[in-house]
């Protein structure tokens, strides 16, 4: 693989004045931002800024911590030097204590406020590499009883398409020299704004602040809508993902570093209150949908809660009578399982926008 195919910190296109790279005064590795953590930048509102992300795989302790080892094994020559860099340094990280995501962050927005909602919207999102990983490990996923199979950690490597970069290819299995391709759908499984607390959050389970959503409609163009909780709102992004199915039912999407170009912008409340209603969780929108979300530990509330958003959403921003609004969901939308494997299970609606137009 050649140098000039990686973005390596500094390197390549950089999109916005402001830049921030994922160096290890800029990130934290397995626990999300909390009132206590101090802006690595400043920001006004309405600023883009391209960050750089470490993809977690590769470097974990259960995959040796040494990514030019543990990539060099499937051929891969260059690895990315500031997730060697953050391999080799001495993070106070605790395997089994703490998640396995790494975030870059937090950035303040001057003049956000709790009350307010603050909108990141996902400009560009660039491979920082021309290859990814999924893993199943530890008896986790949507079949902890069968998988992984006689190991406790199992990862599948799969490069982007030498002939077609916007495809991914991955074996059938080992020694087949087959392989199956599927499109790729850069986006950034954690989005967030710090908690109000004293504590950090484990990085795994996902919930009003946002963080580990995986929600794979969030790729570019597509806006995030969470709640502030501390003043500065304190956003960060992590755990890039070149594609996911959803569900990601075996516990990781495909896994990869990327370069986002984030606009940061906020919604004072009673505005929010008339576009989305008393809004409790993450709520996402795209140029065609509208997308509350379900959050729970068990499937069912969570599914539950995401019909409770919907209606609220429709309710808020239309006028419609909440039954109507709940035979309409049922007539018009898809309701998605956005992951299973993350503690607290995600739903989310896709409410067309053109049947209000």
């Amino acid at each position: 693989m050649l140098k000039s195919e990686m973005l390596n910190p500094g390197e390549g296109p950089i999109r916005s004045a402001s830049y921030l790279p994922s160096t290890l005064d800029h990130l934290l590795w397995g626990r999300l931002p909390s009132r206590a953590d101090s802006a690595v930048l400043s920001i006004d509102v309405g600023s883009e800024v391209t960050i750089d992300t470490i993809s977690h795989e590769g470097i974990l302790e259960d995959q040796g911590r040494d990514p030019k080892a543990f990539f060099g094994a499937h051929g891969v020559d260059d690895v990315l030097d500031d997730a060697v860099a953050l391999a080799a340094s001495e993070y106070p990280r605790t395997m089994g204590v703490d998640g396995p995501h790494v975030v870059t962050g937090p950035i303040e927005i001057r003049s956000a406020q709790p009350g307010d909602l603050l909108a990141m919207t996902l400009v560009e999102a660039l491979p920082r590499v021309p290859y990814g990983v999924v893993s199943n490990r530890h008896g986790k996923g949507a079949l902890p009883q069968e998988y992984p199979q006689g190991t406790d950690v199992f990862s599948v490597f799969a490069a982007l398409d030498e002939n077609d970069p916007t495809r991914a290819r991955m074996s059938f299995g080992p020694g087949d020299t087959r392989s199956a391709s599927f499109p790729i759908a850069p986006f950034l499984g954690i989005m967030g704004v710090a908690v109000d607390a004293d504590e950090r959050p484990h990085s795994v389970p996902p919930g009003a602040h946002g963080g580990n959503i995986d929600i794979n409609l969030l790729t570019a163009g597509a806006t995030l809508y969470l709640p502030i909780q501390v003043p500065g709102a304190l956003a960060y992004i992590g755990d890039p993902h070149f594609a996911q199915g959803d569900g990601e039912v075996s516990l990781t999407a495909l896994e990869a570093s990327l370069r986002a170009t984030i606009r940061f912008d906020v919604v004072p409340r009673e505005e929010a209150l008339g576009a989305f209603g008393d809004l409790v969780g993450p709520i996402a929108e795209t140029s065609e949908y509208l997308i509350p979300t379900g959050l729970d530990e068990d499937l069912d509330l969570a599914v539950q809660n995401c019909v409770r958003a919907a209606i609220g959403l429709l309710e808020a921003r239309y006028g419609m009578d909440p039954r109507h609004a709940y035979a309409y969901l049922s007539a018009a939308t898809d309701f998605n399982i956005s992951q299973v494997v993350d503690v607290v299970k995600g739903v989310h609606a896709r409410i067309r926008k053109d049947g209000f137009a």
